[in-house]
Protein backbone atom coordinates (compact mmCIF):
# COMPACT_ATOMS: atom_id res chain seq x y z
CA UNK A 1 0.00 0.00 0.00
CA UNK A 2 1.44 3.68 -0.89
CA UNK A 3 1.80 5.79 2.06
CA UNK A 4 -0.01 9.09 1.49
CA UNK A 5 3.23 11.33 1.82
CA UNK A 6 4.52 9.31 -0.45
CA UNK A 7 2.31 9.18 -3.19
CA UNK A 8 1.64 12.84 -2.92
CA UNK A 9 5.64 13.41 -3.38
CA UNK A 10 5.72 10.83 -6.29
CA UNK A 11 3.23 12.50 -8.43
CA UNK A 12 3.96 16.12 -7.92
CA UNK A 13 7.76 14.88 -9.18
CA UNK A 14 6.61 13.01 -12.40
CA UNK A 15 3.65 15.03 -13.00
CA UNK A 16 5.44 18.80 -12.94
CA UNK A 17 8.84 17.64 -14.26
CA UNK A 18 7.92 16.23 -17.52
CA UNK A 19 7.43 17.97 -20.87
CA UNK A 20 5.00 16.74 -23.15
CA UNK A 21 1.74 16.45 -21.84
CA UNK A 22 -0.04 14.19 -19.95
CA UNK A 23 0.89 11.44 -21.81
CA UNK A 24 4.16 11.74 -20.94
CA UNK A 25 3.49 12.57 -17.35
CA UNK A 26 1.28 9.21 -17.38
CA UNK A 27 3.92 6.97 -18.36
CA UNK A 28 6.49 8.50 -16.04
CA UNK A 29 4.23 7.63 -13.38
CA UNK A 30 3.33 4.08 -14.97
CA UNK A 31 7.15 3.67 -14.23
CA UNK A 32 7.42 4.63 -10.76
CA UNK A 33 4.45 2.93 -9.41
CA UNK A 34 5.63 -0.13 -11.35
CA UNK A 35 9.04 0.68 -9.66
CA UNK A 36 7.63 0.52 -6.67
CA UNK A 37 5.14 -2.44 -7.07
CA UNK A 38 2.04 -0.02 -6.26
CA UNK A 39 0.68 -1.11 -9.42
CA UNK A 40 0.63 -3.63 -11.98
CA UNK A 41 0.90 -2.98 -15.81
CA UNK A 42 -3.21 -4.13 -16.36
CA UNK A 43 -4.39 -1.56 -13.74
CA UNK A 44 -2.70 1.01 -15.15
CA UNK A 45 -4.06 0.16 -18.51
CA UNK A 46 -7.58 0.18 -17.37
CA UNK A 47 -6.47 3.64 -15.93
CA UNK A 48 -5.12 5.17 -18.83
CA UNK A 49 -7.93 3.88 -20.85
CA UNK A 50 -10.56 5.90 -18.43
CA UNK A 51 -8.40 8.94 -18.06
CA UNK A 52 -8.66 9.12 -22.16
CA UNK A 53 -12.52 9.05 -22.28
CA UNK A 54 -13.26 11.47 -19.62
CA UNK A 55 -13.64 14.71 -20.95
CA UNK A 56 -11.43 17.27 -19.22
CA UNK A 57 -7.37 17.41 -18.72
CA UNK A 58 -6.64 13.51 -18.86
CA UNK A 59 -3.57 13.85 -16.52
CA UNK A 60 -5.93 14.84 -13.63
CA UNK A 61 -8.57 12.44 -13.84
CA UNK A 62 -5.51 9.42 -14.24
CA UNK A 63 -4.32 10.81 -11.38
CA UNK A 64 -7.63 10.84 -9.77
CA UNK A 65 -8.16 7.84 -10.70
CA UNK A 66 -4.62 5.98 -9.41
CA UNK A 67 -4.89 7.80 -6.20
CA UNK A 68 -8.43 6.48 -5.83
CA UNK A 69 -6.65 2.72 -6.60
CA UNK A 70 -3.89 3.15 -4.64
CA UNK A 71 -5.58 4.61 -0.96
CA UNK A 72 -9.18 5.26 -1.93
CA UNK A 73 -10.53 8.50 -1.59
CA UNK A 74 -7.66 9.96 0.21
CA UNK A 75 -5.35 8.92 -2.21
CA UNK A 76 -7.54 10.47 -4.84
CA UNK A 77 -7.93 14.10 -3.40
CA UNK A 78 -3.86 13.95 -2.30
CA UNK A 79 -2.74 12.61 -5.62
CA UNK A 80 -5.07 15.71 -7.64
CA UNK A 81 -3.72 18.19 -5.03
CA UNK A 82 -0.01 16.68 -5.77
CA UNK A 83 -0.82 17.13 -10.00
CA UNK A 84 -2.58 20.18 -9.57
CA UNK A 85 -1.65 22.93 -7.62
CA UNK A 86 2.07 23.06 -7.69
CA UNK A 87 1.48 23.77 -11.79
CA UNK A 88 -1.20 25.92 -11.06
CA UNK A 89 1.61 27.89 -8.69
CA UNK A 90 4.07 27.66 -11.25
CA UNK A 91 0.96 29.40 -13.73
CA UNK A 92 0.37 32.22 -11.31
CA UNK A 93 4.11 32.69 -10.79
CA UNK A 94 4.54 33.10 -14.55
CA UNK A 95 1.73 35.40 -15.14
CA UNK A 96 2.58 37.65 -12.55
CA UNK A 97 6.12 37.92 -14.19
CA UNK A 98 5.11 38.33 -17.70
CA UNK A 99 2.39 41.26 -16.37
CA UNK A 100 5.27 43.10 -15.09
CA UNK A 101 8.06 42.45 -17.20
CA UNK A 102 5.36 43.28 -20.32
CA UNK A 103 5.47 47.06 -19.26
CA UNK A 104 9.12 47.25 -20.38
CA UNK A 105 9.77 48.54 -24.35
CA UNK A 106 12.61 45.91 -24.52
CA UNK A 107 10.51 43.22 -23.25
CA UNK A 108 7.84 44.49 -25.58
CA UNK A 109 10.13 44.39 -28.84
CA UNK A 110 10.88 41.01 -28.43
CA UNK A 111 7.56 39.91 -27.92
CA UNK A 112 6.52 42.13 -31.28
CA UNK A 113 9.19 40.26 -32.89
CA UNK A 114 8.14 36.57 -31.90
CA UNK A 115 5.01 37.67 -32.96
CA UNK A 116 6.10 38.75 -36.57
CA UNK A 117 8.23 35.12 -36.33
CA UNK A 118 4.81 33.50 -35.53
CA UNK A 119 3.21 35.49 -38.36
CA UNK A 120 5.86 34.36 -40.82
CA UNK A 121 5.54 31.06 -39.78
CA UNK A 122 1.79 31.09 -40.03
CA UNK A 123 1.69 32.68 -43.55
CA UNK A 124 4.31 30.37 -45.14
CA UNK A 125 2.65 27.40 -44.03
CA UNK A 126 -0.53 28.45 -45.51
CA UNK A 127 1.51 29.27 -48.76
CA UNK A 128 3.37 25.61 -49.10
CA UNK A 129 -0.47 24.26 -48.52
CA UNK A 130 -1.71 27.01 -51.27
CA UNK A 131 0.73 26.22 -53.61
CA UNK A 132 -0.31 23.19 -55.14
CA UNK A 133 -3.58 24.86 -55.91
CA UNK A 134 -2.48 27.75 -57.49
CA UNK A 135 -1.59 25.84 -61.21
CA UNK A 136 -3.51 24.95 -64.02
CA UNK A 137 -6.15 28.25 -64.08
CA UNK A 138 -7.40 27.93 -60.38
CA UNK A 139 -5.37 31.15 -58.89
CA UNK A 140 -8.83 33.01 -59.17
CA UNK A 141 -10.98 30.43 -57.43
CA UNK A 142 -7.96 30.04 -54.65
CA UNK A 143 -7.52 33.47 -54.29
CA UNK A 144 -11.59 33.85 -53.94
CA UNK A 145 -11.88 31.19 -51.32
CA UNK A 146 -9.12 32.79 -49.30
CA UNK A 147 -10.88 36.22 -49.42
CA UNK A 148 -14.32 34.98 -48.49
CA UNK A 149 -12.71 32.95 -45.56
CA UNK A 150 -11.27 36.55 -43.88
CA UNK A 151 -14.37 38.61 -44.80
CA UNK A 152 -16.27 35.96 -42.94
CA UNK A 153 -13.47 36.25 -40.39
CA UNK A 154 -13.02 39.45 -39.82
CA UNK A 155 -16.35 40.90 -41.41
CA UNK A 156 -18.75 38.52 -40.17
CA UNK A 157 -16.69 37.76 -37.60
CA UNK A 158 -17.53 33.59 -37.93
CA UNK A 159 -15.05 31.37 -35.83
CA UNK A 160 -12.91 29.62 -37.68
CA UNK A 161 -14.43 26.26 -37.06
CA UNK A 162 -17.38 27.57 -38.59
CA UNK A 163 -15.58 28.69 -41.68
CA UNK A 164 -14.07 25.28 -42.18
CA UNK A 165 -16.89 23.70 -42.05
CA UNK A 166 -18.97 26.41 -44.61
CA UNK A 167 -15.76 25.66 -46.87
CA UNK A 168 -16.15 21.66 -46.55
CA UNK A 169 -19.77 22.58 -47.69
CA UNK A 170 -19.05 24.71 -50.48
CA UNK A 171 -16.06 22.20 -51.86
CA UNK A 172 -19.12 19.45 -51.86
CA UNK A 173 -21.18 21.14 -53.48
CA UNK A 174 -18.88 23.30 -55.79
CA UNK A 175 -18.54 20.96 -59.38
CA UNK A 176 -14.46 20.55 -60.02
CA UNK A 177 -12.97 19.79 -62.99
CA UNK A 178 -11.22 16.74 -64.09
CA UNK A 179 -7.11 16.65 -63.34
CA UNK A 180 -5.59 16.90 -67.18
CA UNK A 181 -3.32 14.52 -67.68
CA UNK A 182 0.23 15.73 -67.17
CA UNK A 183 2.24 15.71 -70.40
CA UNK A 184 5.43 13.54 -69.91
CA UNK A 185 2.88 10.72 -67.87
CA UNK A 186 3.08 7.37 -69.63
CA UNK A 187 -0.76 5.24 -70.55
CA UNK A 188 -0.75 2.31 -68.56
CA UNK A 189 -0.50 -0.68 -70.27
Amino acid sequence: MAPLRELGWVVARDVNRTVGGGIAAMELLRRTFIARRWMDDGTNAVIVAVSRLTPGTNILAYCTAAGWALRGWRGSAVALGAASIPSAVIIYGLSVAAARLSQYRSVQAVLAVGMIIAAALVFSTAWALLRPFMRHGRRVRVVAMVGAALLLYYVAGMTPVRILVLSAIAGLLVPTRAASPEPNARAAV
